[in-house]
């Protein structure tokens, strides 16, 4: 899997959300290997947007097509400020990756002190969760070097902050603070209204 990370800021997060249904509408049939976007807006207005492909070949053939162009610049129109790029051919999937059925997702990025064992105190974290977090659908961390943006499907806001609060204490919190013991320059995005398309 390949994916890439698009991070901005925008005032204006109805038009953007146009701009992606437009997308989905007209232009995902003719994007091959395309496997799914999530994509939205935190109350600060930071503007993440993910998009899933089969292979770093065929998201560079996506962006090769004259209408994709055409709609990236409209998009582009309504982001304030700079834009980021991260292109992620590593990919750790989480239990079952990304869903649609998500209520709530969290954006999760930073840097890794120990790439290695992080990805592994990661794979660890998420083991029990099956049976622990049952409001956890599933996700994905996509690396750029040693920068990582770890992205996470909820049933809803709600159901993660008590499925939180569970994991309070016990292993599993163990599991997070030696996970989190790894991470550095972390920045969380809420997105309590996500835009799932696959």
């Amino acid at each position: 899997m390949f994916v890439q990370v698009i991070e901005a800021r925008t005032s204006d997060p109805a038009g953007l959300r146009r701009q992606l249904d437009r997308w989905d509408r007209d232009l995902r049939i003719g994007a091959g290997g395309f496997l799914g976007s999530t994509a939205g807006a935190g109350e600060d207005g930071t503007v993440v947007i993910v998009a899933r492909f089969s292979s770093v070949e065929t998201a560079q053939a996506n962006a090769a097509r004259p209408e994709q162009g055409e709609w990236w610049d409209a998009t582009s129109a309504l982001l304030d400020g700079d834009v980021t790029f991260r292109d992620c051919a590593e990919v750790d999937v989480l239990l079952g990756g990304g869903s649609d059925a998500a209520g709530f997702v969290q954006v999760i990025r930073g840097r890794a002190r120990d790439k290695v064992l992080m990805r592994r105190l990661e794979q660890e974290v998420h083991e029990p969760f099956p049976a622990q977090r049952p409001d956890f659908l599933g996700g994905f961390v996509a690396w750029d070097g040693d920068r990582f943006t770890d992205v996470s499907y909820f049933t809803s806001e709600q159901d993660a902050r008590a499925g939180e609060r569970r994991m309070a204490t016990g292993d599993l919190r163990r599991r997070v603070d030696r996970l989190m013991e790894q991470v550095e320059d972390v920045t969380f995005v809420d997105i309590t209204e996500p835009w799932l398309c696959s």
